[in-house]
């Protein structure tokens, strides 16, 4: 459950009160101070280098300049580079290193060039694929890329620039880069980004989390994500390389097309340069250091079917009933707070969700393979009767203000906020969802509102009389607050852009001069806030059992896809929150939170039949896929339309097929970090059309989604990057696009294209209602080649595990990796596997029972086929069949292509050991 309507109704308000304030670049201009001046450097014990910087000249705008900086510099991998800038004789805040893993800098040294040490000389520091230059005065630095010289960060200005030099006070930070006008950055979130995936010159991106409904663009929304992908095309060669700032203050950054400038108010500059030089490259390196994505369970990857108001448990069973009767795949259902008492966390409803008859339910959902996921908001009710409040309170586990827990408002009405920087608190967070977990064997969490959400702002009371009162919207703020304007924390000199409007920074929130453990500000930690619950979170579920935990949550910050899923948070029903999902969707994987989707149909009110359709064709493919919706949104369940039911059996009937391919790219996402969703420029990075391209993606590697996004649509304008793609939903039809080419395709209401592209092997299974029944179906190999290839490879991987466990990894005795290999010679086809740890796969029975291979030459029959080196006859179960392939397009040079597509039915091949399946083509029949 969410405030959407708080947050828009608040927007309109502010914007009515803020309407003559201009972007904050504007009322916040830039400083062209004179920067710092390099006055020692030298080497460190570890390799890395030390140096310090002296202010040249202080200027007074957002207060006095540090006038003594230490400068430390490493690289820490082959491919990373760490620049790190702080106070040189002052400790200043940083992301704590409890929360996110990383080397300690050197300490603070205050004697400049006194440590005993060689001074260096030389102005640059090279390692295995990254360079730091630098100049002494004003001091700048920039990083290029050795293998290909390219300048990767420049910040030294000049004076034309729009920008200026270095600099650091205590709550404004500056630094600025040049960039080369090609550059096609992405990233900088979590926000609505009207202009697709590639970062648009001037508009605003401000990152502090913020309970800010999704459909107000261009805003600081749930997760504070400041890293961003850079991507060049020099020569017909792509080059990516990524840059992280850490820094968990409020900033803003201002990319104007050849520059991009941080402003922030607070903490450090620590900056890491990844090398890349590929998009799957890049976040690799990016999720090496901040985590790698969480495996996920096998059922989180079917669908999910959610509603704020389902008011009693009967409505939740009839759900279930009627999905069932529509025939539309349900793996997992939702409660958000209808099943509490009274909105309190860890609660139930006894009324309404009378444990009993709950556990009868979950028993007989869990019989079958289901789940079940309920929300919790760390606001805990103000409440002497409630138990985990008089927990908490007897723990000392809440933030403070002046000493006492802060007071706020959510759903509960008067809350304290659980301080998850403090230990005692992440041991009494687990207490309560174990003592939860026996009261409801919940199967995950969802973790709401945690950016954090508070309907009042200020110090606040609670007045006399109920509140909240029980009638009207529930959103309204009924404590007796007063603003907090005393202290810099609260209004800090520079104003970031804050919900779009530079709202003052503890608006709706905890307020930012209120304490946590060991006495961190909560205007340096706001932003830590989700992050820091989902890490108490994942441990507390998996302590419970030993499971695998499931957990979805709404703020997130660096390094969250280690721990949970994401969703989009509140969006609308409308054609332009589908489009802009999807943009969404592919920045969080470049974040490092693969498993991400948006509320499926929109979760304010209220979607057309029309887009309802539309919208599952497109959420039936988001890694996390759930349909959502507001408590005054009219009901819309899959099955609640008919035609809405016949898309989504068609649409989730082909991602319950492709289930295993899914869940194969979670495991290489917890290997390796990549994207479960990509953008087209993955794959083919060297094709410049793809690089703003926000209205098709991609499946893994191979697996493209061309929706339709606009309204009274019965067609859609596809670019179908260079090579041969074939459709998943008729294998025979193909689509030879040599140079690459928009493809205009058919696409009635119920039709959603998706193709696969050439030199892969997809494994597949039959699909179900349920991934429990659907994992047990036998397996299809979809083998591709080029359309009418002689000669050709293709490839492709396939993971198997118990997902129950916690990790997922080989070697464990329970899970099955299988390489998949195919070739095409000589008139000779040949498909194969190689199988590592096959023990749990064979145990499992698991078996191939149809090789489909596409694009072979359409000359001739076929014979000879072996199955294992042994010939099949003509008495055996195995059959083979030739089916001639269709082409949407004319070839672009005029030459008609012919192909084939061969099956191989009736196999009985076991996934968890070797086979090798061949046969001749060409043979005249």
């Amino acid at each position: 459950m969410c405030s959407l309507c708080l947050s828009s109704l608040l927007l309109v308000l502010l914007v009515l009160c803020f309407s003559g304030v201009s972007s904050a670049d504007t009322v916040n201009p830039t400083i062209k101070g004179k920067g710092y001046r390099l006055v020692s450097i030298e080497e460190t014990p570890d390799g890395g280098l030390l140096g310090h910087l002296q202010l040249i000249q202080n200027s007074k705008v957002y207060g006095p300049d540090i006038p003594l900086l230490q400068l430390y510099v490493k690289h820490e991998t082959q491919d990373r580079l760490r620049v790190h800038i702080t106070d040189a004789q002052k400790q200043r805040w940083e992301v704590p290193y409890n929360l996110l893993p990383r080397e300690q800098p050197p300490s603070l040294t205050q004697t400049i060039g006194k440590t005993g040490k060689k001074p260096i000389t030389v102005s640059e520091y090279s390692g295995s694929e990254l360079i730091f230059n630098y100049i002494s005065d004003p001091f700048g630095f920039a990083v290029k890329r050795k293998s290909d010289g390219q300048v990767l960060f420049n910040s030294s200005s000049d004076p034309k620039d729009p920008y200026g030099e270095l600099v650091f006070k205590d709550q404004y930070l500056e630094i600025s880069t040049s960039l080369p006008k090609d550059a096609s950055l992405y990233g900088l979130g979590e926000n609505s980004q009207p202009h697709g995936i590639k970062l648009y010159p001037n508009d605003p991106y401000t990152l502090f989390t913020t309970d800010v409904s999704a459909i107000n663009l261009n805003t600081d929304l749930y997760g504070s994500h400041p890293v961003y992908m850079d991507l060049r095309n020099v020569g017909g060669q792509a080059y990516a390389h990524s840059v992280l700032l850490l820094n968990s203050n409020g900033m803003d950054v201002f990319y104007r097309g050849n520059s991009l400038t941080y402003k922030v108010i607070g903490g450090v500059f620590d900056f890491y340069f990844f090398a890349g030089p590929t998009p799957l490259g890049v976040v690799d390196q990016y999720t090496s250091f901040v985590g790698r994505p969480a495996p996920m369970p096998y059922w989180s990857l079917g669908f999910h079917q959610c509603r704020w108001g389902y008011h009693n448990l009967s409505v939740v069973e009839d759900v279930v009933e009627n999905y069932k009767k529509a025939q539309i795949p349900l793996d997992v259902i939702w409660n958000d707070d209808d099943h509490m008492d009274g909105h309190k966390d860890f609660t139930l409803n006894p009324k309404n969700y009378p444990r009993p008859k709950l556990l009868a339910f979950l028993d007989k959902i869990h019989s079958i393979g289901m789940k079940y996921i309920v929300i919790i908001d760390p606001g805990i009710g103000v409440n002497t009767s409630y138990g985990v409040y008089q927990r908490g309170l007897a723990n000392d586990v809440f933030i403070k203000y002046e000493g006492e827990p802060f007071l706020a408002q959510v759903w509960p009405g008067a809350v304290n906020f659980p301080d998850f920087l403090n230990p005692k608190t992440v041991s009494w967070w687990g207490d309560e969802i174990r003592r939860f977990h026996e009261l409801v064997p919940v199967d995950g969490l969802w973790i709401d509102m945690n950016e954090a959400s508070n309907f009042c702002s200020g110090k606040c009371k609670i007045p006399k009389g109920q509140c909240p009162t029980g009638s009207g919207p529930g959103w309204v703020c009924c404590l007796d607050c007063k603003n907090i304007t005393k202290t810099r924390w609260d209004e800090p000199p520079y104003k970031i852009n804050a919900s779009g409007l530079q709202v003052p920074i503890g608006f709706k929130t905890i307020a930012t001069s209120a304490t946590h453990y060991n006495g961190v500000l909560e205007y340096d930690a706001h932003s830590l806030y989700g992050f820091s619950q989902s890490i108490a979170t994942h441990k507390a579920l998996q302590g419970l059992e030993g499971k695998r935990p499931f957990i979805l949550t709404r703020s997130t910050y660096v390094g969250s896809g280690r721990y949970a899923a994401h969703w989009t948070g509140d969006n609308k029903g409308t054609w332009e929150d589908l489009k802009i999902s999807i943009t969404t969707v592919l920045n969080f994987g470049i974040f490092g939170v693969p498993m991400v989707g948006a509320d499926i149909c929109g979760f304010y009110p209220a979607p057309t039949e029309e887009l309802c359709n539309r919208w599952i064709e497109v959420g039936a493919f988001y890694p996390f896929s759930r349909d959502h919706a507001n408590f005054y949104s009219p009901r819309q369940e899959l099955y609640q339309w008919d035609s809405v039911a016949e898309s989504a059996r068609n649409a989730l009937g082909m991602r319950y097929k492709l289930l295993p391919y899914l869940y194969t790219l979670n495991y290489e996402a917890h290997i390796s970090g990549a994207p479960i969703a990509r953008p087209l420029f993955f794959s083919f990075p060297t094709y410049t059309e793809t690089y703003g391209l926000s209205t098709q993606f991609l499946l893994g590697s191979s697996v493209m989604i061309s929706p339709v996004l606009e309204q009274g649509k019965s067609k859609v304008k596809a670019l179908f990057p260079p090579g041969t793609w074939y459709s998943l939903f008729d294998l025979t039809q193909v689509i030879n696009s040599k140079q690459g080419k928009y493809v205009t395709l058919d696409a009635p209401l119920h039709v959603v294209n998706v193709h696969v592209y050439q030199n892969i092997i997809l494994p597949m299974q039959q699909g179900g209602l349920i991934s429990k029944a659907a994992r047990t179906t036998p397996f299809n190999l979809v083998v591709t080649f080029p359309a009418g290839a002689s000669n050709a490879t293709a490839k492709g991987n396939l993971f198997l595990d118990d997902d129950e466990l916690p990790e997922m990894n080989l070697g464990s005795g329970y899970s099955t990796y299988v390489d998949f290999y195919a070739t095409v010679s000589q008139r000779s086809v040949k498909v194969w596997s190689e199988v590592q740890e096959g023990k749990f796969a064979l145990g499992k029975g698991w078996v191939v029972e149809k090789v489909s291979v596409l694009g072979l030459d359409g000359s001739g029959g076929t014979s000879a086929l072996e199955v294992d080196g042994n010939p099949v006859t003509s008495v055996s179960s195995i059959e083979l069949s030739v089916s001639e392939q269709k082409y949407l397009e004319e070839a672009e040079d005029g030459e008609t292509t012919k192909s084939v597509m061969v099956d191989v039915n009736g196999l009985s091949l076991p996934v968890g050991k070797n086979f090798a399946l061949s046969w001749k083509m060409g043979v005249k029949a």
